[in-house]
């Protein structure tokens, strides 16, 4: 068990001085109010897809991917519960009213791509990524429908599904180019391997990158604003305990692959979604609350991953 946690340990503290790089670079002055909204066009326009279809196309054959969106069913059936016990805690935590639909949003989402994806990548290598994948593609219906009506809730405007919108998020570039890559796979389609090669160089700055984001992130939403009050205490108790434990109990029954279970768990127990206070500052909700919430559970999450880790490893089978 010592062995595992050590791991568990070493691959996060890889994450961990990285966001560390960031939020000091960002604290000396080394990045403009612009540069978070560049580095995330870069890694989500650029380098996710470039590393999925590297990734795919050499790891992955055509009978492994048919498995996978069958399982899509577990991430689905976790958020639409943690969206059931979400209303519960805020009513036994006596949430005002203001922060109803931001508590829930935050309480059953969580960020699988600039945290979700590097995390795993540093616990289970390459092989996670299509499960990783599997749960985005959960994660993101929800939030751009329930999770943003939610928002707006909170907000002045009235509040709707845009179903338009969800679409045009959920089949973002990562996912365009998950797909992409699984056609090659399925027809047994081989890139030059020229363009490979591009992919492969341009999809290693997905981690550092992402990873720099998060540092700045935290940087700019500040340390010193960090507050456990009752709010902040129940998206802690949604984020880092009941949502991997919900997930871990519909899953273990199952006949998954155990890498897929194991990543499916630590997904569920990621922290607070980075597009929550920019959705809720553009609804007129308390983007400062979100902004709190993603620093918090973001710095915790270096605490809880580790610890999860080794749960996971020692009774998922």
């Amino acid at each position: 068990m010592l062995a595992v946690f050590l791991a568990a340990l070493s691959g996060v503290s890889v994450i961990l001085l990285m966001v560390v790089v960031g939020f000091v670079l960002n604290e000396r002055g080394w990045f403009s109010p612009a540069s978070p909204k560049i580095i995330s066009k870069i890694v989500t326009q650029v380098a996710l897809p470039a590393y999925m279809i590297s990734t795919i196309t050499k790891e992955f054959s055509a009978s492994e991917l048919d498995t996978l969106l069958p399982d899509l069913r577990y991430p689905v059936l976790s958020m639409a519960i943690l969206f059931g016990i979400s209303l519960a805690v805020a009513h036994a935590l006596a949430i005002r009213r203001s922060h109803l639909g931001l508590f829930s949003s935050m309480f059953f989402n969580s960020n699988t791509v600039f945290i979700g994806l590097p995390i795993n990548l540093a616990l289970f290598g390459s092989a996670s990524v299509p499960y990783v994948l599997v749960y985005y593609m959960a994660n993101t219906t929800f939030f751009w429908t329930l999770g943003v009506w939610l928002i707006q809730k909170d907000g002045q405007s009235e509040a709707k599904i845009n179903f338009k919108q969800a679409l045009g998020k959920l089949f973002s570039p990562p996912l365009l180019g998950f797909i992409f890559a699984v056609i090659l796979v399925v027809l047994h389609v081989h890139l030059p391997k020229f363009i490979l090669s591009t992919c492969q160089y341009l999809g290693g700055l997905t981690i550092p990158l992402s990873m720099l984001f998060i540092g700045i992130a935290i940087s700019n939403a500040g340390l010193a604003r960090v507050r456990f009050n009752r709010d902040a205490f129940g998206i802690l108790l949604g984020r880092f305990l009941l949502a991997p434990a919900l997930m871990a109990l519909l899953v273990l029954p199952s006949h998954m692959p155990v890498l897929m279970k194991q990543v499916f768990i630590i997904q569920a127990a990621m922290p607070v979604m980075t597009n929550a206070p920019v959705v809720s500052k553009l609804y007129h909700a308390d983007s400062n609350y979100a902004a709190i919430m993603v620093t918090e559970t973001t710095v915790l999450s270096v605490i809880v991953i580790p610890i999860l880790m080794v749960l996971v490893s020692t009774f998922v089978h």
